[in-house]
């Protein structure tokens, strides 16, 4: 995995993954084989209710920096992204985000 940082945004890259070895193929082929009922769950802790109450989704702990800027844009693009009501500047960034992370 590659990382990088700039602008202060760290990105991480997955690597072109090489391809299974015959032994690995045969593990995994394996590991298909065993039935759900026979797998050993013992060592892991059932997840309760409570877990799932207080479950936050994705990675609770990734929080960009946050930077003010000043940016101009069209009307029509403003009154779209805030035609749903508070958090128009998420949105803003999330279309942004999206694209960066798409190479585009």
């Amino acid at each position: 995995m590659r990382k990088t940082i700039k602008d202060g945004i760290v990105t991480f890259q997955q690597e072109a993954w090489e391809p299974l070895t015959e032994t690995q193929k045969k593990g995994l082929e394996a590991l298909d084989k065993i039935k759900d009922e026979d797998i050993d769950f013992s060592d892991i802790p059932e997840l309760t209710e409570k877990f799932w109450k207080n479950a936050v989704r994705g990675n609770p702990f990734f929080r960009p920096v946050k930077k003010a800027v000043s940016l101009r844009l069209d009307a029509d693009v403003i009154a779209w992204l805030k035609k749903d009501g508070a958090g128009y500047q998420t949105r803003a960034n999330n279309i942004l985000r999206e694209r960066m992370l798409r190479g585009d």
